[in-house]
């Protein structure tokens, strides 16, 4: 195909192109505005018809001896680049442009594609394929990005680039894309949703200091998203629903710093998601719910203080639990879950004190459990579990048993050394003790012979009733605490 009323500014790139020449139009001294945000303003001598770019890459002769490439900078590119289904054997680079339309480059072919700090309307680019890198570097897109399915064997760069929606469309769609390398996107800005979910990404998805938003809406969907290293938000600022269930990944989903903000709805989604470490810490308190049931964490790192006010914590699954906090900060955690008392969240916990020797938070966690499952009781139930807590702490605080006892021995010694009581046979009774008959009413099974040999009577026949049922309740909750620690042992 060949153009015959090639403006000046087109013959430059139709003469470059052969020789894989760079033709830069913003260095011509025609306009104070350099920004390609400006560039709807550019006049003849900086702009290019697209037309004549497909042309170039589809039909252009080569030269021999050169590799052929399209490389400008600062043009303004008038008419749709068509490049629907092409195969584009040669180097594009396309930079500080600015596109009067939208261009269409799906099922497209390309061998490198480089589009730095252009501005664009929008891009079609669904099921695209670059054999290197695709660059999107400090992009500006004014309407949706269409990269569903595209298959990038080597990195995304789209540092600082910018993504607005139109209407209700998604911003940027990767959903189903194949990443060979990484997906380096430092400093992103969308305002709509950005799709991931099922795409594929063999090194990091790096989202740092990125600003998503999309307030009452989704702002990151990456449901069943799989990477086999870290995906990083660190210092983002997500205003919307982050969605990660499904999820694999295989490193860090690191959250440190982050503020997570969605009020009244799902704030962070990790449900049925597989991930190595999960870093919740230094970021302000999340705003929503954070949602983490069926997630299996390797390492969970997460600081109290980022917790929201409600989270969903059913059949969650982790090894270990950083950092280190006292039983009496991780607890509100549970006690804040909206499905109510799960006593699989307190094993959890629990398991996890264990691991690093921590017993003592262990069994407050225990303790905490039991209180928490009182709750759910009938008033029988509620009644021996304040009975056992009381007592024994469910097993947990054996020495108030010891405390309780020595407490009632040394009231019914007194007792009855003031008022002993009489002997039933007084020739064949043994010398009255009131500490061993104080003994023998307390302790259910073992006998110092004093209780069958005298009677008691009056006030101090009630006091012999509240001792033999005290240690009674002593003796048995005592059993049960033990057998229940002991079990699980």
């Amino acid at each position: 195909m060949m153009i015959n009323d090639l403006t000046v500014a087109e013959r430059r790139v139709w003469d470059a192109f052969p020789l894989g020449a760079a033709v830069d139009f913003g260095t011509m001294e025609v306009t104070t505005a350099e920004d390609a945000a400006a560039g709807a303003g550019w006049g003849p001598e900086r702009t290019v018809r697209a037309r004549v770019l497909r042309a170039l890459l589809l039909t252009a002769p080569q030269e021999e001896g050169e590799v052929a490439a399209l490389k400008i900078a600062g043009a303004r590119i008038t008419g749709r680049l068509e490049l629907k289904y092409a195969t584009v054997d040669s180097v594009v680079r396309l930079s500080e442009c600015h596109f009067d339309e939208v261009p269409d480059f799906s099922g497209a072919q390309f061998t490198y594609l480089n589009l730095t700090k252009s501005v664009l309307p929008g891009l079609r680019s669904a099921r695209v394929r670059v054999d290197g890198g695709l660059r999107l570097t400090g992009c500006r897109f004014r309407g949706p990005v269409k990269l569903t399915g595209a298959q990038i064997s080597g990195t995304l760069f789209m540092e600082r680039a910018e993504f607005t929606a139109a209407d209700d469309e998604p911003a940027l769609r990767l959903n189903q894309a194949e990443i060979g390398e990484e997906l380096c996107a430092p400093g992103l800005r969308a305002d709509g949703e950005v799709r991931l979910g099922g795409a594929h990404v063999a090194g990091t998805v790096d989202l740092r200091r990125a600003r998503l938003h999309r307030p009452g809406g989704t702002a990151l969907a990456a449901e069943t998203l799989a990477t086999e290293s870290d995906v990083v938000l660190r210092h983002a600022d997500v205003r919307g629903r982050i969605e990660l269930r499904g999820a694999r990944l295989g490193g860090q989903l690191d959250l440190a710093y982050a503020r997570l903000s969605n009020p009244g709805a799902m704030a962070l989604r990790v449900s049925s998601s597989v991930i190595s470490e999960l870093w919740l810490r230094d970021g302000p308190p999340m705003e929503g719910v954070l949602n983490m049931r069926r997630a299996q964490i390797e390492v969970l790192v997460l600081e109290p203080d980022m917790l929201p006010e409600k989270v969903l914590l059913n059949s969650l699954t982790y090894t270990s639990l950083i950092p280190h906090e006292p039983a009496q900060r991780r607890l509100p955690m549970l006690e804040r879950d909206a499905e109510g008392y799960l006593p699989y969240s307190y094993e959890q916990l629990t398991a996890a004190y264990r691991r690093i020797g921590d017993d003592d938070a262990a069994r407050r966690v225990q303790l905490a459990k039991q209180r928490r499952h009182r709750a759910t009781l009938r008033w029988h139930g509620r009644l021996w579990g304040y009975a056992q807590d009381a007592t024994v702490g469910y097993g947990f605080r054996p020495l108030r048993a010891a405390v309780w006892l020595l407490s009632l021995m040394a009231v019914g010694s007194v007792a009855y050394a003031v008022h002993p009581p009489s002997p039933l046979k007084a020739d064949e009774a043994p010398v009255f003790n009131s500490v061993f008959y104080t003994l023998d009413l307390l302790l259910p099974i073992i006998d110092f012979g004093q209780e069958r040999a005298y009677a008691p009577e009056g006030p101090t026949q009630w006091l012999s009733y509240v001792l033999i049922i005290a240690g009674w309740i002593l003796a048995t909750t005592v059993v049960t605490g033990v057998t229940r620690t002991v079990s699980r042992q």
